[in-house]
């Protein structure tokens, strides 16, 4: 069993709220998005989710992004480095017109 430490396997949660109208266009960008976030170093695998319980606000949808990767490093190495630009790519297209917001966790088993 893996456990606490700094080679733990980390998951990236991105939770996301988007405004209806605008959710097959978001999607579509979101699955580019993800593939080019899989290609940098440290990232094994992602998943995408539909958020059912809590329900999103009406007139929005709910998605979660689960990023899977190597290790706490790898997280800190995105953050520092990716993230920024591609954080403003998706706030450049779609505006205040979905919300994010984030979580690491840690793989214990």
């Amino acid at each position: 069993m893996s456990g606490a430490g700094a080679g733990a396997t980390v998951i990236y949660a991105v939770d996301l709220e988007v405004d209806l109208d605008i959710a097959t266009a978001y999607r579509a960008w979101l699955q580019a998005h993800m593939r080019e976030i899989l290609a940098l170093p440290g990232f094994t695998g992602a998943q995408l989710l539909a958020v059912r319980e809590p329900a999103p606000p009406a007139g929005r949808i709910g998605l979660c992004v689960q990023y899977r990767l190597r290790d706490a490093a790898a997280l800190d190495t995105y953050l520092r480095e990716h993230a920024p630009r591609l954080r403003a790519d998706g706030i450049a297209r779609f505006g205040e017109r979905f919300r994010a917001s984030r979580r690491v966790l840690e793989v214990l088993d």
